[in-house]
């Protein structure tokens, strides 16, 4: 992208409102919801002329090949230990050869990292660490709120993907934006048949439910596990998926009911071809303590699948309950089991559901409103920088 440079100049600062320089700065870019929509966000910001920008990443290992098309510069930023202070300088450094009118980081350690260079060199500052909603902030997220706390004041705006998020962290009203999570239907356009999947990965019963998120602190395996168990005691003709980051550790397959182990589970681990596993499903599930906006129902939503979800205040921003699929209370199997149970006996509320669904998606979380939602708010700050550097400019001449 071509700059301005007419100097300091009213006309250059007016230029200014139509070019922006934008940084980067993410953890990582391995697979995950919030690497997903950074990389969609980038390679929609790449067809915008008046949009430059470089991104920033502290781990080599990159999932997401296509970030490298962008024909964009890629800054690596390792740490070599939890506490190596060089971080800061490497990242000052970075901004002042840049010069960037933004910096968006992604997460909490970014948002330290980034709030020093931005302070001196006059950057603004977009804290996109808010991905979740807490409601036992002590047992989930003491550091994430403890680094919320002391870069929420030095950030220009904090966004986020869900208002309950937002209010779990209690962000400044004035300064906090919601940008929602997008889907891209194009990932829907080459799935694998359901056939090969199924063959793939022997499932030999009529229906399936899938879990689709990592085996972590914050995902309630242990309730999706016990809710199967109390769907298979009643029926032998369901299968029931486990698909993300350690979903076939040792801990996962212990939770899992023995009786029903082998013919009635898949735990399968991370997995690349999520939409076509998510095409085989007939229900949806996440089991959880904290969430924001889930891309995993997104992305069962997207395919007309009705999904069975705890009732988490970012979770029922996007699932209205009983209409695109049902809300149950956190850590109960039963209701879950229950919910679960009707819509494997009801295929016209199943097909109901999943069509209503898809068009929560169409209408309000694609992939296209949240690159325009983003874009709108860069300019919008791009915007406020350059008017207040005229301001200052003509204070100075008069």
């Amino acid at each position: 992208m071509k700059r301005s440079k007419g100097g300091n100049t009213r006309d250059s600062y007016f230029n200014d409102l139509h070019h922006m320089r934008i940084l980067f700065f993410i953890d990582n870019l391995n697979a995950g919801g919030k690497e997903r929509r950074c990389v969609e966000l980038l390679k929609g910001l790449n067809n915008l002329p008046d949009i430059d920008f470089e991104v920033v990443v502290m781990d080599k290992n990159i999932h997401y090949k296509e970030v490298f098309a962008l024909n964009t510069k890629i800054h690596f930023l390792i740490r070599k230990t939890q506490k190596d202070l060089t971080v800061f300088r490497k990242f000052y450094k970075i901004c002042r050869e840049y010069k960037p009118d933004i910096v968006h980081c992604w997460n909490d350690m970014t948002a330290v990292i980034a709030v020093p260079a931005c302070r001196l060199l006059h950057i603004r500052l977009i804290n996109g660490m808010v991905a979740d909603a807490p409601i036992n902030k002590t047992l989930f997220n003491s550091k994430s709120i403890f680094y919320s706390k002391i870069t929420f004041p030095f950030s220009d705006v904090i966004v986020a993907n869900s208002k309950a998020g937002l209010n779990a962290y209690k962000a400044p009203p004035q300064k906090s934006k919601v940008v929602y999570n997008g889907y891209n239907f194009k990932r829907n356009c080459q799935l694998k048949s359901k056939e090969a999947v199924r063959n793939e990965y022997k499932i030999n019963t009529d229906y399936v439910v899938a879990m689709v998120a990592s085996f972590s602190q914050f995902k309630d395996y242990k309730t999706f596990y016990e809710a199967a168990s109390l769907v298979l005691q009643k029926r032998s003709d369901v299968t029931f998926l486990a698909v993300g980051d350690n979903t076939g550790s040792a801990e996962s397959i212990r939770m899992v009911d023995n009786r029903f182990f082998q013919n009635h589970f898949r735990l399968l681990g991370k997995k690349s071809d999520i939409e076509s596993i998510v095409n085989i499903t007939d229900i949806g599930v996440l089991a959880t303590f904290t969430e924001g906006i889930s891309n995993s129902v997104l992305e069962f939503m997207a395919q007309q699948k009705p999904v069975v979800a705890s009732f988490c205040d970012g979770t029922k921003e996007i699932i209205d309950n009983a209409i695109t699929g049902f809300l149950v209370k956190t850590s109960d199997a039963n209701e879950m089991a229950e919910k679960i149970q009707i819509l494997l006996s009801d295929g016209i509320l199943r097909k109901q559901m999943g069509e209503l669904a898809q068009k929560k998606i169409q209408d309000s979380f694609t992939i296209e409103q949240m690159i325009t939602n983003y874009t709108i708010l860069y300019r919008q700050i791009a915007e406020k920088k350059s008017i207040s550097q005229k301001n200052k400019l003509e204070n100075r001449n008069t």
